[in-house]
């Protein structure tokens, strides 16, 4: 049986300040934007870090100080470009073996601001329930509403 490779979900969203500040607001402060629904950890979601070099870990602090990984840096080129590890399965758990990439790209505008482009790749990787996974995260819940909290972030960071 032939296996169809699910596409890798797309989205951007262009905010006007320029990439440096827009870098920083998604990385270093995205514990104030990442919605507190989508988190993995038993306790209540306090905050999520970025930590800021290759290799440097993604995860969510509870609000009871335990923290659940949901991956790693892979690239850390501020300000134009960050791919996390996403190594968070359909079951919605954390799987050290598994392998999909957020890349985000920071893209200067003519106006000064900034384009934000994400691609989160290789969900095929998440096996049986890579489709399903797939539908939520093009969902208006899913990458598109995360960056809109995002965008929402910048304005009220400067």
């Amino acid at each position: 049986m032939l296996k169809i490779k699910p596409a890798p979900i797309c989205r951007s969203v262009t905010v006007t300040v320029p990439p440096q500040q827009a870098f920083k607001v998604f990385t270093s402060d995205i514990g104030l934007w990442w919605p507190a629904s989508h988190k993995i950890g038993k306790a209540p979601f306090k905050s999520a870090v970025i930590e800021p070099r290759t290799g440097g870990r993604w995860y969510e602090v509870g609000d009871d100080g335990s923290e659940c990984s949901w991956g790693d840096v892979l690239a850390w080129e501020p300000p134009s470009r960050l791919v996390l590890a996403w190594r968070i399965g359909a079951d919605w758990q954390f799987d050290s073996s598994l392998l999909t990439e957020v890349e985000v790209k920071f893209v200067p505008t003519e106006s000064g601001g900034t384009r934000i482009e994400l691609e989160h790749r290789l969900l095929e990787n998440m096996g049986e329930g890579a489709e399903g996974v797939r539908d939520q995260f093009e969902s208006e819940h899913g990458w598109a509403g995360v960056l809109n909290r995002y965008a929402a972030a910048t304005k009220s960071d400067h």
